[in-house]
């Protein structure tokens, strides 16, 4: 549907009336400023497409001719613009979407517009919105509790040499921007009812400069305190509300690997609380020299009360029994509950009411937050853990205590998304923390963590090797630098 309903300029303020005939009278030529700058669009499309998986529905406000949402490869995509010569350039380029032309801010406008979407996107607009908390507001008729609203912006510490590039007509003329850096969008985000899931910095060289640009901007612009001199600011944020939940209280799958774990196994069904009114029990066993297998079937015969599975899984590894287990499992919320019990089955209560509750929608344990039990964690993995943490805590743009936490809750239905996304970081995490981490931050989802307290083994021995695993760990720090960073 194209609808090009005439604005009065009763509807418009002297500022937007000036905005307007601006964007009307570069809309025959904006293409040849796109291809002047080239470099600097295809990197803000490159992390538009990171943040936005293609065939998604996609709102933008203040669309321009198009080219952003065609980038997007969309299944669905509205575009709307109180420009009516950069909307004729967009249905003539693009007659596939659907184009609106009128004022974002007047609530008759939205109305044309029906549906929800799963990316609303305001890229280089929000500078030239009159009340944007009220726009915020507004546009929240057109999202479900898991639409993502994404806000692109530049610094205005860029302000004098954006302003100079414009006289030396190298950049296209801009109209005078509402200032407004990203603590202050996240700030009007926060008063309309949004909760801010990240926050990005990119391009801190906007021209190729024969490969220099490209160098600087992957290995450069993102080290912490340069990023913030970056050109390019996102923000993104979630509607506050509960997300849609099955009819009564959601169902659970506790996953549980378990190798060389005979002497936990009973005590991981005796103590773990009924914490909801459906749960099923999954032991996934690895190949076992201590009987681990023929005690989860032992213990499964002894509590007929209890829904548990075993399984015996096929590859090795605690992220390939994780995945056997969330592929046989049934509940609508998936948990992850270490056979070691050094998180205690008596925490899970708290991590399925957060979720359940719509606290966030990735729940992550922390062991390092409370003071734990003497020897229930060696002094040097203590200290990886730490470092990791604060490592990965900057590569996700998401503060993580604990990225090696054993006990990981989410819903079924985002793991299937996870699942559906895999390709982008590959099948080679040996942990499944990571798998999981990565593609829940891909994925845009609010992450949570969740203080527990660390417990020592009563029975077996840790199966993390210092240096083995701490190599694999510095190889997973490399792989997320580049695929999250360096892009």
């Amino acid at each position: 549907m194209n609808v090009a309903t005439p604005i009065t300029d009763s509807t418009l303020t002297p500022r937007q009336v000036s905005i307007r005939a601006l964007f009307d009278r570069l809309a025959p030529e904006r293409g040849r400023w796109l291809r002047r700058n080239s470099y600097f669009y295809e990197a803000d499309h490159a992390y538009m497409r990171f943040l936005i998986p293609a065939g998604a529905r996609v709102l933008e406000i203040g669309c321009g001719d198009g080219q952003l949402l065609a980038a997007l490869k969309p299944s669905r995509a509205v575009g709307i613009d109180f420009s009516a010569e950069m909307i004729r350039v967009a249905r003539e380029k693009h007659p596939e979407f659907e184009w609106h032309t009128g004022n974002a801010e007047d609530p008759t406008v939205l109305q044309r517009v029906v549906g929800s979407f799963d990316y609303i996107v305001i890229s280089d607009t929000i500078g030239l919105i009159e009340d944007c908390q009220a726009l915020f507001e507004l546009l929240r008729r057109r999202t479900s509790p898991d639409t993502r609203l994404i806000v692109a912006y530049y610094s205005h510490l860029w302000d004098p040499l954006l302003h100079l590039a414009e006289k030396l007509g190298l950049k296209m003329p801009q109209a005078p921007q509402n200032n407004l850096p990203t603590t202050d969008i996240a700030n009007l985000l926060e008063l309309a009812d949004y909760g801010l899931v990240r926050r990005e910095w990119r391009q801190l060289l906007p021209r190729r400069l024969l490969g220099f640009g490209t160098f600087v901007n992957r290995y450069i612009a993102p080290l912490p305190g340069i990023r913030r001199l970056c050109l390019r600011n996102y923000v993104v944020a979630r509607p506050v509300q509960e997300r849609a939940k099955p009819l009564g209280p959601p169902s659970a799958t506790v996953v549980v690997p378990c190798r060389n774990e005979r002497g936990n196994i009973e005590n991981a069904i005796r103590r773990m609380p009924t914490f909801a009114s459906d749960i099923e029990v999954i032991f996934v066993e690895g190949h076992s020299k201590d009987g681990t297998f023929e005690e989860c079937e032992r213990v499964r015969a002894a509590y007929p009360d209890r829904d548990i599975k075993v399984l015996r899984q096929d590859g090795k590894g605690k992220g390939d029994a994780m995945r056997k287990g969330f592929a046989a499992a049934r509940g609508d919320i998936l948990m992850i509950l270490d056979a070691d019990l050094t998180v205690p089955p008596e925490a899970l209560p708290k991590f399925y009411d957060a979720l359940a509750l719509g606290r966030g929608e990735f729940i992550n344990g922390t062991r390092l937050v409370y003071p734990m039990e003497s020897e229930a964690m060696r002094f040097l993995n203590n200290i990886a853990n730490h470092g990791f943490a604060i490592i990965f805590s900057y590569l996700l743009n998401q503060r993580f205590t604990d990225t090696l936490c054993g006990t990981k809750v989410l819903w079924r239905r985002d793991y299937a998304r996870i699942v559906a996304n895999r390709s982008y970081f590959g099948d080679f995490d040996p942990f499944g923390d990571f798998d999981l981490i990565f593609g829940a931050v891909k994925l845009n989802l609010k992450i949570v963590e969740i203080p527990i307290r660390y417990a020592g083994r009563s029975y077996g021995e840790t199966q993390i090797s210092r240096f083995t695993h701490g190599w694999l760990l510095i190889r997973m720090v490399m792989f997320a630098w580049r695929k999250l960073k360096a892009f």
